[in-house]
């Protein structure tokens, strides 16, 4: 169970770095199919990683800047 923890930790840094870059305005496919290869395992995410996860959504859907 930690590698899996462990991999989730890693892909979510990833994808706050590719958001905080906003890599997802020129390159959403790639972001969202990060956040693909996390949503799997949904019920063992925080409740923050989940919140965090619906805004990038929100953020690639409606092309909007990250500036959190």
């Amino acid at each position: 169970m930690s590698d899996l923890k462990q991999k989730l930790n890693d892909r979510m840094d990833k994808l706050q770095s590719l958001m905080e870059s906003n890599y997802h305005l020129q390159n959403p496919e790639e972001v969202v199919e990060l956040i693909h290869s996390v949503s799997f395992a949904w019920s063992v995410l925080s409740e923050e990683d989940r919140e965090y996860i619906q805004c990038c959504q929100h953020a690639i859907e409606e092309k909007l800047e990250w500036n959190i």
